[in-house]
């Protein structure tokens, strides 16, 4: 069930190693910025199993996006 949570709890989970985090971005964001140990999510043309290679699937998974409108 989807959560919300601020930024001190993404900062505390990923500290403590208790989450893994996808970032929602088109390439050249993610690579201009992306949060420490995140992997890149591409909003179209991702593949499930290129997911499970990179997010550990016992840990929840914090996912991140932006949005300009």
């Amino acid at each position: 069930m989807p959560q919300f949570i601020g930024r001190e709890e993404v900062r505390r989970l990923v500290a403590q190693e208790e989450a893994s985090v996808a970032e929602v971005l088109p390439r050249a964001e993610y690579e201009w910025a992306h949060l420490p140990a995140s992997v890149r999510l591409p909003l179209k043309g991702w593949k499930i199993d290129r997911l499970e290679a990179n997010i550990d699937r016992g840990l929840p998974v914090i996912v991140y996006c932006n949005d300009y409108q």
